[in-house]
């Protein structure tokens, strides 16, 4: 066996670095337990109720309420592998560029399944509009309006971080009611964003949900989706039946929407 020199534990923090680089709709869900999962198991998302406001006019007030634990449960059950060969990996590993090539490709193929999933979450909003046919940018700006109302009603203030999440086609319709808003900062532009519309942030993403004959968008605040990641294992092998050494890793996660009512997802389909 040749690959002494390989180091798991790098290539499973760059694995982690570089997804969290590619991901797009990863950056705007709640991430407060990443690093502490394993597969098949659960992470309990703590919260409590919004306690009572009364009144105070200096005389004694009512006794302290009993407010309930709401926690729940994300569930870490989804897990996606990646395995190759190469002919050495010590040689390989001196090869400049290699090994990097090898790793970015298998990451992207796990960042691209992660966030599908985060996508499938779409199904799970708190309101949906109809079906819609879109060819003119005034009909996705009456979705997409109708939409952030709904957030509003339901109470996520101005100063909750909203996101629209649109398919390329879409934000192909969209775009020129954002034209005076494109972002021109280079931190924005790596979470993915390409402007703003009503406070909100516009992101594009080809991975979004669809059910065969509608993309299903997304209006949702950073705290709508929960997502819980982490790179399991990494490590070399010797294939049994083949002359040539291998590398495979494993991506554990969980996605769940924690807050439906700050999830809004429009169905849409270009006419």
């Amino acid at each position: 066996m040749s690959y002494n020199n390989f180091k798991a534990t790098v290539w499973s923090a760059n694995i982690l670095r570089d997804l969290e680089k590619m991901a797009v709709l990863d950056k705007d869900c709640c991430h407060d337990f990443d690093g502490d999962i394993k597969q098949a198991g659960k992470v309990k998302i703590l919260g409590v109720a919004r306690p009572t406001i009364g009144d105070y006019d200096g005389r004694d007030i009512h006794d302290p309420e009993d407010v309930k634990d709401t926690s729940i449960y994300l569930d870490i059950d989804k897990a996606k592998y990646f395995n190759f060969g190469v002919d050495d990996i010590d040689k390989a590993q001196s090869r400049k560029g290699l090994m990097s090539s090898l790793r970015a490709e298998a990451t992207a193929g796990l960042t691209e399944a992660y966030e599908y999933d985060i996508a499938c979450e779409a199904k799970n909003a708190g309101k949906f509009s109809q079906s819609t046919a879109v060819s003119k940018e005034e009909d996705m700006k009456k979705l997409i309006d109708k939409g952030l109302v709904w957030l509003r009603d339901n109470g996520v203030p101005m100063t909750q971080r909203v996101v629209i999440e649109l398919t390329p086609w879409a934000y192909d319709i969209f775009e020129n009611k954002i034209i005076e808003l494109k972002t021109r900062n280079d931190k924005l532009i790596e979470e993915g964003i390409l402007g703003k519309y009503k406070n909100a942030y516009v992101k594009m993403s080809n991975n979004l949900y669809n059910d065969g004959s509608d993309d299903y968008l997304m209006i949702r605040t950073n705290r709508a989706i929960a997502a819980g990641k982490q790179i399991d294992n990494v490590e070399p092998f010797r294939p049994e039946k083949r002359f040539m050494d291998a590398v495979k890793g494993l991506l554990v996660y969980g996605t769940k929407t924690v807050r439906p009512k700050e999830l809004y997802t429009i169905k849409a389909h270009e006419a």
